[in-house]
């Protein structure tokens, strides 16, 4: 493995530290399968929003269609988890990014023969929901493989922060140009089409796999196994709750942004492609700045500072009635957010033991994707009850008491981490400490 690395680094040589892991093939390969899929993907996010503004101009229904493409991935993620542990996963991203492919066509299609309605784009968020289940933790642990040296882990998962961001960036902007000029469904298609971009990376790439399975215990058992390792580890518990707390409160705001391009700021698509632009503006510096990084050292202080930030936009956002000022905080929501988000899972995929990866990786998915349906469908509730704005700025105070909370944990979270770190090399052993402890 140490020679795969120097031979793959060997590839692109003089390549700057915040962009080493792209020295790895398989990791190139991925970068760029999923830089043109992920584009495509935003474009759906954002079409699939407008069009279930347009076709119904309620805000409860944005909250139900995302409660039904997300609800699934929180019922079925830990067993997801058991299974991408057994699986190859490779197979795993096979066969969830076809399926991806043919539920994007199948929106693609009925919306251009203008056959689309609520109870179909319902249907087809839950199957997106059920694949996702299976997808994002094959995904996260699949980075290790395609990685190889763990040392450059944690800039994989800041270089893919960076690459979600781009897309995060460009994809609104095309959707928004693109509903104005003719409708939604050429979103969906051209999101189709994208996916065979990253199946190609996928097919392509040169794969070192490692058994990891045990057929001699139940699905069930390792289950068990895999919430008793993530309850008992305080920094992987506390992340996970914190994580928790901001996508039930935080991120379903952008279930809300139609609402406020269209009532608050009074413009139509291509004002919700800015405001989502901003947003990946934002989170795209906060995905280059952890690329910069050399080390997982002091992470854990940055994830409370982020969250804060975040609350503290989504306050602002709540509060502006100007499209200049809404962009700018926009812009503070997107970095905190994904400051966070980059900083907890570059953590956890750092301490997390090799053979529990993908039951570890299943909560972090149910923490990041399976607790905003219910924040999505709570955020069109409260919408409509007491308006966007209001409901914007209560989640925003949430999240910063999350915050709070993270902080007081520190200090256990940090004990904890410690030896972790100390046996991967990230910091001194103990012996080595105290002598450097004691020399100055």
């Amino acid at each position: 493995m140490a020679e795969d690395s120097a031979r793959e680094s060997r590839v692109l040589p003089g390549m700057s530290h915040a962009w080493r892991a792209l020295s790895h093939r398989n990791f190139r390969l991925f970068f760029g399968g999923q830089s043109i899929s992920l584009i495509g993907t935003w474009m759906t996010r954002v079409a699939t929003s407008w069009l279930v503004y347009r076709l119904t101009g309620s805000a409860i229904l944005l909250g139900t269609v995302g409660f039904a493409g997300q609800i699934p991935t929180f019922l079925l993620a830990p067993f997801a988890g058991v299974w991408v542990d057994r699986w190859n996963r490779r197979r795993v991203l096979l066969a969830t990014q076809t399926l991806a492919m043919v539920q994007s066509l199948a929106l693609a299609a009925l919306t251009l023969t203008h056959r689309v309605s609520i109870h179909e784009i319902l249907w087809l968020s839950v199957f997106q929901g059920v694949i996702n289940a299976f997808d994002m933790p094959g995904r996260q642990a699949f980075l290790v493989q395609m990685v190889e040296d763990r040392n450059d882990l944690g800039n994989a998962i800041a270089i893919n922060s960076s690459m979600v961001n781009v897309a995060r960036l460009l994809g609104p902007a095309l959707a928004g140009l693109l509903i104005a000029a003719t409708n939604e469904g050429w979103c969906f298609l051209i999101d189709g089409v994208s996916y065979l971009a990253v199946l190609a990376s996928l097919l392509m790439m040169r794969v070192h796999v490692t058994a990891l399975r045990r057929a001699g215990t139940s699905m069930l058992e390792q289950l068990r196994e895999g919430w008793t390792y993530v309850s008992r580890s305080a920094p992987l518990r506390t992340i996970l709750l914190l994580f928790a707390l901001v996508s039930l409160m935080g991120m379903p705001f952008t279930v809300l942004i139609p609402v406020f391009a269209s009532k608050v700021l009074h413009g139509g698509p291509h004002t919700l492609g800015f405001l989502m632009g901003a947003s990946g503006v934002g989170a795209l510096a906060a995905a280059l700045s952890m690329a910069a990084r050399r080390s997982v050292r002091g992470l854990t202080k940055m994830i409370p500072i982020a969250a804060a930030a975040f609350g503290a936009g989504l306050i602002l956002f709540g509060l502006s009635q100007s499209l200049w000022i809404s962009l700018a905080m926009m812009v503070l929501t997107g970095f905190g957010m994904m400051q966070g988000m980059a900083a907890s899972n570059t953590i956890i995929q750092t301490i997390v033991s090799e053979d529990k990866r993908g039951r570890v990786m299943s909560y972090y998915t149910m923490a990041f994707v399976g607790m905003a349906p219910f924040g999505s469908l709570l955020a069109g509730a409260m919408a409509h009850a007491m308006g966007a704005p209001l409901t914007v700025i209560v989640n925003g105070s949430v999240v910063i008491a999350g915050a709070l909370w993270f902080t007081t944990r520190l200090k256990s979270v940090r004990r904890e981490i410690k030896p972790i770190y100390q046996e991967l090399g990230i910091m001194p052993p103990p012996e080595i400490a105290v002598v450097e402890t004691n020399g100055n």
